[in-house]
């Protein structure tokens, strides 16, 4: 098999590359080598452009002279690694000096392989052939990293965000709250008697119950809120822009809504109950996120012995 069968057989991907140079004639060379490649080809006759065309494509691959009329490709190459906000690109350094002290240079700045000129076409597809490779190597693992990220951040039962990503979320919210003057409520909930549920009917029905209270509960936040699980039957749910007067209205509709309905367990049809404390604060006054879920679980203590099933609010002063 020829090399540039191998090459056009090893992957369906499409990628980017990126080709520098201010001769016309090489970037017609480099053109003929790769166009039969899995590649959307970019060209740019100076560093300025190619930097353009980097911020607006974001290539996987770059090829580029060393000697330009603006920067050097060794330059390019420092501007690219100085970009931290993008997926990795893969650089060649194309240069006609061979020394290795330039090579040393090149590599130093970030190179991660060069090219002599005048190349050979075999040589340049084998060398960008090891850089979609390493592309390919750098997105796999960005992409575990990426799940283990979000497996760090979610409840495994059900789905929700745990509290490390509500935290997260939630100081961002009260840094907008004490610049903007809008205002943020904590709610703690719980489920009403789950121990009984689980002691009567098993775990694998207290599990029902959980991730059906997740499901509504979910349902029930707007997209510029949050919910999550704490642990156990306690959910927590950071709610934003919602006036004082209606916040206790806005919650008893879920609690409502979560009562009313009914689980058949081992024959019978079981109601369930929650009960909720709520915390805010409202104006440029903010509290520290702590302190909030501190009292709105104050508020679910009182909530639980005043007899279950109902809402109560800490109200912040005016």
């Amino acid at each position: 098999m020829r090399l540039e069968e191998h090459c056009m057989n090893a992957t369906d991907t499409i990628y980017d590359v990126l080709v520098v140079d201010d001769s016309p004639v090489y970037r017609k060379l480099v053109e003929q080598v790769l166009q039969s490649q899995p590649f959307s080809l970019h060209f740019a006759q100076n560093g300025e452009e190619a930097l353009q065309l980097f911020q607006e494509f974001s290539p996987a691959i770059v090829v580029t002279d060393w000697m330009m009329p603006d920067f050097s490709g060794l330059e390019l190459c420092q501007r690219i690694r100085a970009d931290q906000s993008r997926p990795y690109t893969y650089v060649i350094l194309m240069t006609s000096n061979t020394e290795k002290g330039n090579v040393v240079k090149g590599l130093e700045a970030g190179a991660d392989d060069y090219l002599t000129k005048p190349f050979d076409p075999g040589e340049m597809l084998a060398r960008i052939g090891v850089g979609r490779r390493i592309i390919d190597l750098n997105r796999q693992l960005a992409a575990k990293s990426m799940k283990l990220e979000e497996a760090a951040r979610t409840d495994p039962l059900t789905g929700l965000p745990n509290r490390r990503a509500i935290e997260e979320w939630a100081f961002k919210q009260l840094r907008g709250a004490a610049r903007h003057g809008f205002s943020l409520w904590v709610v703690v909930a719980d489920i009403d008697s789950f121990k009984t549920i689980n002691d009567s009917f098993g775990h694998h029905a207290g599990d029902i119950v959980i991730k059906t209270f997740a499901d509504y509960l979910k349902r029930c936040t707007r997209s510029s809120d949050i919910c999550g699980r704490l642990g156990g039957d306690e959910f927590l749910l950071v709610m934003t822009h919602v006036e004082a007067a209606h916040i206790e209205v806005t919650v008893n509709k879920f609690r409502e809504q979560f009562a009313a309905l009914s689980f058949p367990f081992q024959g019978q049809s079981v109601s369930v109950t929650s009960s909720f404390g709520i915390a805010g604060c409202v104006g440029k006054d903010t509290l520290e996120f702590g302190g909030l879920v501190r009292k709105a679980d104050q508020m679910l203590y009182e909530a639980k012995r005043g007899g279950r099933n109902t809402v109560r609010v800490c109200y912040p002063l005016q």
